[in-house]
């Protein structure tokens, strides 16, 4: 049975091509909000998306439309992220989706994301609509741009739409296009459910709330329902449809993308992935869902009040519903206390995180440098995998390490090849090859340590190429590298937080970098404190943070020099005690101060 009258569709674009301003220029060319409701980025929910201009989460939204048929078509709608940290949001939206808007910047072209967004959209079998967006702007080179997605997609030019979200122009062609190339969904609603879960939220009061794509069969409200693989089952007491809000139903049937609310209050039991089935007469197969995706990224998150761990473990729950991508563990630091280990997708997927636990659940936090996961081979033939330096084994057990690669694609302007080029070398990178789109934009693929760009590669790539540089990676393998353990000692003591894992050319500058900056922020004491970097026990740089002196002798107006002499060999013999039994507090811009050794 087909849907004639609906059609599930996702938004897909490089980050800043357009995409929650075309989701706008939709919903109010479709009458879906009044001029009251209607706003900029009106599907960006959040306040981190409205400060920062991206879209974090993907937003569906179901909108009507009276097409020039006659028909009033049920039209789903997903917008969704386009920074490469958000890649995984994309790859659930698109198995909700039987086709995507392709958005393309008029003065930009195809980007790095772009590229890999349609492969991403073309593997899953969608059908794809090409969007040049922007088409009023004076920049705009609209004929290169036509060429670059012919390139890409191998469509026809006659096939792409040339809009523009922001002036109104080619909406109504858009809204056309989608019904009449992308299919409408197919389904039985007299077969057994099968309802896939695509995301999902948390509600203090409702509790665990599931989104969910349905393939086959319906689902009724105050029906028990199933999830396929915990096994739990719950009666349904609330189903429906996205609007701006939840609008409740009675019924989901095949094809429809919709919500459901069944008192779940154990987090765990939903997975993003997952099939839902009803209890009677329920489907024998799961859906075969979607690629699992892999942290790449991980860091300690401590609570900065040891009395807010609890609070913390609560937060990553509610954090990880929302956001299936996030990994997280308990881990112990001689230094900051009882914390989790975390993984992430990138830096701005960390980055986010963080602000989210800190805003949404008011939590303030301390974390760690980040680091990759390592492969760690032994001299007895073992091997265990690392995301953090403490756990590194003694080195003389050590054979070798590997450290994970990336298969790595920029796009560029061609002046900038030589800059870039150097940027990736300069990064241990190696290069593959060239491709040249058009005159005005070349793809250099290379492939490159993870360790090196997860810290600052991203900000030098955009200001070595002024901007116009775009960038994407996908994970390979692991390769045998020249990595150390790079140690801290403060006052002779290892800070295990301020461990790392460096490659072997580049650890004498780091740990010099590393102990001046810690000088500047750890506070003096009466007693000299030393800040070392070692490698194993070698020692390879030191600052001194040195003694607040106290004038012993002032009281010494006159007499012979031996009593400034005593006074002086007290007050050294005292430092030395303290210096034995006393404490260095490291305060927490120490720890930070790893993240921002290249600002």
């Amino acid at each position: 049975m087909i849907r004639t009258d609906v059609r599930n569709f996702c938004i897909i674009a490089h980050i800043d091509h357009g995409k929650s301003t075309l989701a706008d220029r939709l919903l109010e060319e479709t009458h879906t909000l009044s001029n009251l409701q209607m706003m900029d980025q009106v599907l960006d929910d959040m306040d981190l998306e409205r400060e920062r201009g991206i879209t974090i989460k993907s937003h569906p939204i179901q909108v009507k439309y009276g097409a020039n048929d006659g028909i009033d078509y049920t039209l789903n709608l997903i917008d969704t992220p386009g920074h490469v940290d958000f890649s995984y949001e994309v790859s659930r939206s698109l198995e909700a989706c039987e086709g995507a808007l392709l958005l393309v910047d008029a003065a930009q072209g195809v980007e790095a994301q772009t590229v890999s967004n349609a492969m991403l959209a073309i593997d899953s079998g969608l059908e794809i609509i090409p969007i040049i967006n922007k088409i009023d702007l004076q920049a705009a080179q609209i004929d290169n741009v036509k060429s670059q997605i012919v390139d890409l997609l191998g469509c026809d030019e006659d096939e792409i739409i040339q809009a523009s979200a922001k002036a109104d122009i080619g909406i109504k062609e858009i809204l056309e296009a989608i019904i009449d190339r992308i299919p409408a969904p197919e389904g039985n609603d007299d077969v057994p459910l099968r309802a896939l879960v695509f995301d999902s939220t948390y509600d203090a009061y409702r509790g665990a709330i599931a989104y969910v794509r349905v393939l086959e069969g319906q689902l009724k409200s105050r029906e028990i329902m199933r999830f396929m693989a915990s096994k739990d089952e719950h009666e349904v007491a609330e189903l429906g449809y996205f609007k701006l809000k939840k609008v409740k139903g009675d019924t989901l049937r095949a094809g429809d993308v919709g919500y459901i609310i069944a008192n779940i209050k154990n987090i765990s039991e939903i997975r993003v992935g997952d099939t839902v089935t009803t209890a009677k007469h329920g489907a024998e197969e799961a859906l075969s869902g979607y690629r699992e995706v892999k942290p790449m990224v991980y860091s300690g998150v401590y609570p900065i009040i040891s009395d807010d761990y609890a609070n913390l473990r609560q937060a990553l729950e509610k954090l990880n519903l929302n956001d299936a991508a996030l990994t997280w563990e308990p881990e112990t630091s001689s230094a900051l206390g009882f914390g989790f280990r975390v993984g992430y997708l990138g830096l701005l997927h960390m980055e986010i995180v963080q602000e989210r636990l800190e805003r949404e659940f008011a939590i303030d936090l301390i974390t760690t440098q980040p680091n990759v996961e390592f492969q760690v081979h032994q001299k007895d033939g073992s091997m265990s995998l690392v995301d953090k330096p403490s756990d590194l084994p003694e080195p003389g057990d050590i054979d070798h390490i590997e450290e994970p690669y990336v298969d790595a694609e920029v796009l560029t302007p061609p002046e900038y090849i030589g800059n870039l080029m150097k940027l990736i070398i300069d990064k241990r990178g190696v290069y593959k090859s060239t491709h040249y789109l058009d005159e005005s934009k070349v793809q250099i693929y290379f492939e490159i340590p993870l360790a090196e760009i997860i810290f600052d590669f991203y900000d030098q790539l955009k200001s070595t190429s002024r901007g116009y540089a775009s960038f994407d990676y996908e994970p390979i393998d692991f390769r045998k590298g020249a990595l150390d353990k790079l140690d801290i000692l403060i006052s002779g003591e290892r800070v295990d937080a301020l461990s790392q894992i460096v490659h072997k050319d580049k650890a004498y500058d780091h740990a010099r970098k590393l102990c001046a900056k810690l000088k500047e922020l750890i506070p003096r004491q009466q007693f000299e404190i030393a800040i070392q970097g070692s490698i194993g026990q070698k020692i390879i740089a030191r600052e001194t943070v040195r003694a607040l002196r106290k004038n012993v002798t002032a009281k010494c107006y006159g007499g012979d020099i031996t009593r400034k002499r005593k006074l002086l060999e007290k007050q050294k013999a005292g430092k030395k005690r303290m210096k034995q039994v006393g404490s260095v507090e490291v305060p927490q811009e120490a720890f930070l101060a790893v993240l921002k050794l290249n600002d």
